[in-house]
């Protein structure tokens, strides 16, 4: 099993999570964070730490949000490690609890 950063986090990508997590496997893009499942232990440390709730455990997905499981195995290589608290973009509270943002993902 592996926590999964799902919808939410795009446009708003809070790093809140990346600070707690023992094996850095928190991957930066534009303006979304990925998790890398070959490094996820499982720990359960980052889940309790989005402020907008958008990771889950792999179990625990949401069906709508299935997708993303794929997403973040593809993406994780391609985008660098983030180990460090960053601000959030400025216009994130605007994005808090928008749906359907998948379409605005930057790769």
């Amino acid at each position: 099993m592996t926590y999964v950063v799902t919808e939410s986090c795009i446009k708003c990508k809070y790093t809140d999570c990346v600070e707690v997590c023992p094996v850095d496997c928190f991957h930066e893009g534009p303006n979304f964070l990925v998790i890398d499942p070959e490094e996820c232990i499982d720990c359960t440390l980052c889940e309790p730490e989005c402020p907008v709730n958008a990771i889950y455990s792999e179990d625990d997905l949401p069906k709508e949000q299935e997708k993303f499981t794929a997403l973040n195995a593809e993406l994780s290589p391609l985008w660098p490690v983030i180990t460090e608290m960053k601000p959030a973009p400025d216009d994130a509270k605007e994005w808090d609890n928008v749906a359907d943002k998948l379409k605005l993902l930057e790769r």
